[in-house]
């Protein structure tokens, strides 16, 4: 889950010091059938140290069970992978299947197969809605949702029984009232990064949680009147002192870590902050609940990773359908997502990763996920203004005159 790839005239730049084309294995663009067999190229990204090992034995397990289809695994990483994919592309050697974040860019090239093409019906239907539409364009979906993090609120619980508070804010009336108890009990009450590793997304909540949000892949909605009510509660919370000093210049990750030494009363964070709090502080006595939202209804800021099919010189859609189809069974598809401690994607597979009580409450708001517009041409443009200029509500900037600023940028004016 890195910064997206848009293959074409919008190709995002990364920072990458070396190409190493040796790792891959792949022959040509068409991947190659050989005595009645069918090979399958699959590239990936690594998430783990033992991303590669997973990938091995599922696809050892899936030729075990469909002789005549080889299936050739090249692991790459984040810092590599969408220039590998670039000069791939440019040299015709394409992988069969691919994995990696943004999908929109290959789409307008015509250079994937729709989704429709590459799973079964059933397969298709069985991933949650809302992240079939982010993975779509114009009604048509192209990449396969692959995995999946969501963000819920995480509260301190012995700084809420100081507080004399019993249960989490679901409203912003709520929240305030909490964070006021939080404050007068010399609790720091909310940790509100909107620095620039990723102010997008705390700003995110406060839009969406107005009823607002950044716009679909046509248009970017910057400042909208709900964005302008979410950004005046988020200066209204900084002014009355009930964050950490100096928002604007605090990143999540750092503050995140204040939480876990238990100097927080409340942050936004995600699935692997368990996995931390176990290894940091294991005695933290901690909760998660839903997002407080102006309303109280629910949502979470949802990001996805996607699986796509490329249009090769072969035609191996029959091959790459059976091995999707067999990756996404729920045996399969929730160990591989379990061992890298994210999300699934899949309708069964939450059914079956939901009696795990650390993620049940992630997984409970995925049907709620709102995304970010990846598919919008602008929004790199956009996350760049949001990143460098929100943290002025902190410094006194009027909310409407800021989300204007954000808005001309994003545009390009």
């Amino acid at each position: 889950m890195k910064k997206s790839l848009r293959w074409g005239a919008a190709v995002a730049t990364a920072t990458v010091a070396t190409l190493t084309l040796a790792s891959c294995g792949f022959s040509n663009g068409s991947g190659g059938s050989a005595g009645g067999s069918t090979q399958l190229n699959l590239m990936v990204a690594s998430y783990s140290d033992n991303t590669k090992a997973e990938w091995q034995g599922i696809i050892k397990d899936f030729e075990a069970a469909n002789k005549g289809t080889t299936v050739n695994l090249d692991v790459e990483s984040w810092t590599d992978i969408n220039n590998v994919i670039k000069t791939r592309i440019q040299a015709g050697k394409q992988p069969d299947i691919l994995n990696i974040d943004a999908f929109a860019g290959f789409a307008a090239d015509n250079l994937l197969y729709p989704a429709k093409d590459i799973v079964s019906a059933k397969t298709l239907d069985d991933f949650q809605p809302a992240f079939n539409t982010n993975a779509s364009i114009d009604g048509t979906q192209w990449g396969l949702p692959f995995i999946a993090s969501a963000r819920a609120l995480f509260y301190n619980k012995d700084d809420f029984a100081k507080a004399g508070i019993t249960d989490p804010p679901k409203t912003w009336a709520d929240f305030e009232a909490d964070a006021v108890k939080l404050k007068a009990a010399g609790v720091t009450p909310y940790g509100m990064p909107l620095g620039s590793e990723e102010a997008q997304a705390e700003t995110a909540i406060w839009f969406y949680g107005a009823g607002g949000g950044y716009g679909d892949a046509k248009k970017l909605t910057i400042d909208s009147a709900e964005n302008v009510t979410g950004a005046t509660e988020m200066q209204k919370i900084i002014t009355q002192g009930l964050t950490e000093a100096n928002p604007g210049s605090t990143n999540r990750t750092p503050l995140m870590n204040v939480f876990i030494q238990g100097q927080l009363g409340m942050q936004i964070g995600l699935p692997p902050i368990v996995g931390q709090i176990k290894d940091k502080n294991p005695s933290l006595k901690y909760g998660i609940a839903p997002i407080p939202t102006k309303d109280g209804s629910p949502f979470t800021l949802g990001v996805a990773d996607h699986l796509m099919a490329f249009k090769n010189k072969t035609d191996k859609k029959d091959a790459i359908k059976k091995f999707l189809d067999y990756f996404y069974t729920p045996a399969v598809y929730t160990k591989w997502v379990g061992q890298e401690g994210f999300l699934p994607t899949t309708k069964s597979g939450a059914d079956q990763m939901g009696s795990d009580a650390t993620i049940k409450p992630f997984l409970d708001l995925l049907p709620n996920a709102k995304f970010y517009p990846s598919t919008n041409p602008n929004w790199s443009a956009a996350q760049g203004a949001i990143q460098s200029q929100i943290g002025q509500l902190g410094q006194g900037a009027n909310p409407s005159d800021l989300l204007k600023s954000i808005q001309a940028k994003a545009s390009g004016q």
